[in-house]
């Protein structure tokens, strides 16, 4: 299984990355810093898509909920399952991102909840059994 991880801080980033790799060492992973540079990747430069994206909303240079609208509205990335990822979400982020097909997660404050938040995810997705 192959992800994209999209977050502006790297020590974000980091713990996401070491959640993921708790749950599955063969889960592979790339990491972006902002929306334009995960759209640039999946646009240009991999070859492979990802399985499933993670994707911060809150980002400086282009936010997640921009970068989902470019992702629905391209035709080879639309179907790829996104996570919206934040800190916190408003009624009209929530109401925005189910607009656009797109799931969410509200970041756990430790490390074991978003380990159980995560594994569930992969678990219902069918990623995991």
């Amino acid at each position: 299984m192959l992800i994209l991880a999209v977050d502006d801080d790297p020590d974000d980033r980091g713990l996401f990355l070491e959640a993921i790799n708790r749950i599955s060492p063969s889960i592979k992973c790339i990491e972006a810093g902002d929306g334009d540079e995960a759209y640039e990747l999946l646009t240009n430069t991999m070859t492979v898509l990802p399985d499933m994206i993670f994707l911060d909303i809150n980002m400086p240079v282009m936010d997640g909920k921009t970068c989902l609208k470019l992702l629905r509205g391209n035709d080879i990335l639309r179907e790829i399952p996104v996570v919206i990822l934040s800190t916190n979400l408003t009624e009209r982020d929530i109401r925005d991102l189910s607009n656009l097909n797109a799931d969410f997660l509200v970041k756990p404050a430790t490390f074991p909840k978003l380990v159980e938040a995560l594994s569930a995810i992969f678990i219902s997705g069918g990623f995991l059994r």
